[in-house]
């Protein structure tokens, strides 16, 4: 499974930027947020209720992947534990991507502009930081820790089977700051 969970993160690089190019671009595009935000709803529970809703999309769409450990547990013993925290770090990595892409689908009307721009940001903390580990050594002290801070070295720790709470400290924290960014546009846009 460790290689399955270890190709996800790459493939979601691609894919939650298509996944939330629409959740909030498309209502900009159609005219449709006028009665979303005249709803009395706050900004809050609009983004919380997208966010909420793409990551059941999202959940649903990882359900197949467990036909994985049926297979596993039918033909050998199996161990849970990094089975068990390769989805948590799957979920957490899933969580972050698609509040990034909230938060492009928010700022502008083109589907197109908000899942390129989504795919940059995504690509910028997660590959570019993998590829420049092999220089790490002889990048400044600066460097080297932001190359550390990358999403796959934050979760290659969760393939291996090991939960470390600084990791989901991290998922957590910075998917709700993009989730208050995004908030915080659509605060601003309601009174232009």
């Amino acid at each position: 499974m460790r290689n399955v969970f270890d190709k996800m993160v790459w493939i979601l690089v691609f894919i939650v930027p298509v996944l939330s190019m629409g959740l909030l671009a498309q209502e900009w595009a159609t005219g449709t947020i006028e009665p979303l935000m005249t709803a009395p709803v706050g900004e809050t529970d609009v983004v919380l209720g997208k966010f909420l809703g793409s990551m059941l999309f999202f959940i649903v769409l990882l359900l197949p992947t467990l036909l994985y450990v049926l297979v596993l547990r039918f033909y050998s013993d199996v161990d849970y534990g990094p089975i068990f925290s390769g989805y948590l770090g799957i979920l957490l990595v899933g969580a972050l991507f698609l509040s990034i892409g909230l938060f492009c689908s928010s700022l502008t009307r083109s589907q197109v502009i908000a899942a390129v721009a989504a795919a940059a940001i995504l690509f910028v903390i997660t590959i570019a930081p993998y590829a420049l580990q092999e220089q790490a050594s002889t990048l400044s002290g600066f460097w080297r820790e932001a190359v550390d801070q990358g999403v796959y070295n934050r979760y290659v720790v969760f393939s291996r089977g090991t939960i470390d709470t600084g990791d989901v400290v991290f998922f957590v924290v910075v998917t709700a700051v993009f989730l208050f960014f995004t908030t915080k546009v659509l605060e601003s846009r309601r009174w232009k």
